[in-house]
C-alpha cells in the first residue's frame, strides 16, 4: 500500500489548468516584454556562438575519443539540423500549449509526473550550467587570441585552466626528461609549463585558473539582474556583429577554398559522420531555451513558434555554408595535428593558415562578441528553470523570488553565474560540451515524447501551433535524438549519469517532501 502511495507521488501530474493558473496569482510577476524578433535574435544570438566557433574543428577532424567527419561535415550538419528540427516543432506545439517559464521540466509535469519532470529539470540545469561553463572558456580561448593580436597577454596562470595547464606541464616535463630542449616544446605545452613556472603559489601549490573566462560570466549575470527588456537589448547589438563576421569569414574565406582539400569528402566514411553530428549538435544548443522566455513574451501562442523555428533555418544555412568554406580552407590533416594546440580558435586558425593573420584578428574579435550573446542567454535560461522548479516546491523557495524593481528573479541568476564562473575557471571545454550535448539530447525525447502523450491525455486543449504528421515526427525526432546520444564518447555517458544519481539524492532527501503537488 505505502508503494502505491509512493508511486502515485512520484509520477502525479500537474494539470495544465493548474500550471497556466499559477500565472494568474498574486505576487511579483516576470515582466512581459519580448515579440517575435526578440525571441528569434535571442534564439541566434544563443545558437551562434562556441559551438560554430570551437567545436567545428573537432568535428571536422576528431580527436583521441572519436572520428572525424572531415569535408563531410557539411553532412553532419544537415543531419543535425533535421533532428533538431523534429525537436523544434515539438517544443512550438508545448510552448504554446503551455507558455510557462520552465520549458521541458513544464512540459514533462503535464505529461510525465513528477519524477521525470525532476529528472528533466535537473538535465536543463546541467544543459545551460555546463553550456555556460563550456562557451566561457571557448571565449576566453578567443579573448587572449585577440589580445595577442594587439601584442598584449594576460600571465600564463591567469589564461589558462588548471587541468589544461596539469596535462601540458605532464607532457612537457617527459619530453624535457627524454633530451629535448624547451624550445622544441609544441606551443600549447610550453605555454602550460610557463604556468606553472610563472604562478604564484599556495601552502605549494600553484594557483592557476581561466581570469577572462570567470571574470565574463559574472559580468553577464550583473546585465541579466538589471532586466530582461535591457537583456534583449544587449543580445540585438551583439547578434548583429557577430552576423557581420560570420559574412566576413564566408565572403573572405570562399576567394581561398582550394577543391582538394575537399578530397577525400569522408574520410572515415559514415561513423565519421555521426560523429561529427554528435559534436556539432553542440552549435545548434539554444532554440529550446526560446521557451524558456514564455512568460515574458506579448503573445506567446504566435511569438514563440516563430522565435523556436525561425531562429533555427537561419542559423542552419549559415553553419553549412561556414563549415563548407572552412573545410575548404584548410586540409583536415592538417587540423589533425594542429587542433590539440588551437582546439578554441579553428576558424581564425583557417584565416592565419592562408596568411591572413589580420583576418584571424577580426574572427577572434568576432567569436568573442558571439559567444558573449550565447553566454547571456545559457544563464538566462538556467535561471529560470530554477525559478520554475522552486515555484514548485522542488527547489528552496528563495529560487523563486522575483526583485521588486527589476522583475527578474535576480537569486537564481546570481547564484547560478557565481556557479559557473567558478568552475569555468578551471574547466576544459571538450568535457562541458560532450555534458551539455546528452543533456540536451535527453531533454529533447521527452519533449518529443510529451507532445504524443498530451495529444492522448489532452485532445481538446487549443494549441495554436501544432507538429505536423503527429505522432510520427515527434517520434521521429526522439529515435534521431537517441542516435546522436550513442555517437558521444562513454565517458560522457558515465558522467551524466553521475549527475542524474546527484540529482536523485536531491529529489528524495528535499524536493519529494516540500513539493506543493502533494500539500492540500
Amino acid at each position: 500500500m505505502g508503494e502505491n502511495k509512493l508511486t502515485r507521488q512520484l509520477f502525479r501530474l500537474k494539470s495544465l489548468t493548474s500550471i497556466l493558473a499559477e500565472t494568474h496569482e498574486a505576487g511579483p510577476k516576470l515582466k512581459k516584454a519580448l515579440g517575435s524578433f526578440d525571441l528569434m535574435v535571442f534564439g541566434i544570438g544563443v545558437i551562434i556562438g562556441a559551438g560554430i566557433f570551437a567545436t567545428i574543428g573537432t568535428a571536422a577532424a576528431g580527436d583521441a575519443l572519436r572520428l572525424g567527419a572531415g569535408p563531410a561535415l557539411i553532412v553532419s550538419f544537415a543531419i543535425t539540423a533535421l533532428v533538431c528540427g523534429f525537436a523544434a516543432l515539438c517544443y512550438a506545439e508545448l510552448a504554446t500549449l503551455i507558455p510557462i517559464a520552465g520549458s521541458a521540466y513544464t512540459y514533462a509535469y503535464a505529461s510525465f509526473g513528477e519524477l521525470i519532470a525532476w529528472i528533466i529539470g535537473w538535465d536543463l540545469v546541467l544543459e545551460y550550467g555546463v553550456g555556460t561553463i563550456a562557451v566561457a572558456v571557448s571565449w576566453s580561448g578567443y579573448f587572449n587570441a585577440f589580445l595577442r593580436g594587439l601584442g598584449l597577454s594576460l600571465p600564463a596562470w591567469a589564461s589558462m585552466d588548471y587541468r589544461t595547464a596539469w596535462q601540458g606541464f605532464s607532457q612537457a616535463a617527459g619530453i624535457v626528461k627524454s633530451g629535448s630542449s624547451f624550445e622544441q616544446l609544441a606551443p600549447a605545452l610550453q605555454h602550460a609549463w610557463t604556468a606553472y613556472a610563472s604562478a604564484p603559489h599556495f601552502f605549494g601549490l600553484p594557483i592557476i585558473f581561466n581570469f577572462p573566462a570567470c571574470a565574463i560570466v559574472l559580468l553577464l549575470t550583473l546585465i541579466l539582474v538589471i532586466g530582461i527588456k535591457e537583456s534583449a537589448r544587449f543580445n540585438a547589438a551583439i547578434v548583429t556583429v557577430k552576423l557581420l563576421i560570420i559574412a566576413f569569414f564566408i565572403g573572405l574565406g570562399m576567394f581561398f577554398i582550394k577543391p582538394h582539400n575537399w578530397v577525400p569528402f569522408a574520410p572515415h566514411g559514415f561513423a565519421g559522420i555521426k560523429a561529427g553530428a554528435a559534436i556539432v549538435f553542440f552549435a545548434f544548443i539554444g532554440f529550446d531555451v526560446v521557451s524558456t522566455m514564455a512568460e515574458e513574451t506579448k503573445q506567446p501562442k504566435k511569438d514563440l513558434p516563430i522565435g523556436i523555428i525561425g531562429s533555427l533555418i537561419v542559423c542552419t544555412l549559415i553553419y553549412m555554408a561556414v563549415s563548407a568554406v572552412f573545410t575548404g580552407m584548410v586540409p583536415v590533416s592538417l587540423l589533425s595535428t594542429t587542433l590539440a594546440n588551437q582546439k578554441a580558435e579553428p576558424l581564425a586558425m583557417a584565416m592565419s593558415y592562408n596568411h591572413l593573420d589580420w583576418a584571424a584578428g577580426i574572427i577572434a574579435f568576432g567569436a568573442i562578441i558571439a559567444q558573449t550573446a550565447v553566454l547571456l542567454v545559457l544563464q538566462l535560461g538556467q535561471s529560470r528553470i530554477f525559478y520554475s522548479m522552486s515555484r514548485d516546491g522542488l527547489l528552496p523557495s528563495p529560487f523563486a523570488v522575483i526583485h521588486p524593481k527589476f522583475k527578474t528573479p535576480y537569486v537564481t541568476t546570481i547564484l547560478g553565474g557565481v556557479f559557473a564562473a567558478l568552475i569555468a575557471a578551471f574547466a576544459n571545454i571538450d568535457e562541458m560540451a560532450d555534458l551539455t550535448n546528452i543533456g540536451t539530447l535527453f531533454a529533447f525525447v521527452l519533449v518529443c515524447l510529451g507532445v504524443v502523450i498530451l495529444r492522448i491525455k489532452e485532445p481538446h486543449k487549443p494549441r495554436a501551433f501544432k507538429v505536423p504528421f503527429s505522432p510520427v515526427v515527434p517520434l521521429l525526432g526522439a529515435g534521431a535524438c537517441v542516435f546522436l546520444m550513442t555517437g558521444l564518447p562513454g565517458i560522457t555517458w558515465i558522467r551524466f549519469f553521475v549527475w542524474l544519481a546527484i540529482g536523485f539524492v536531491v529529489y528524495f532527501g528535499y524536493s519529494l517532501r516540500h513539493s506543493l503537488l502533494h500539500k492540500p
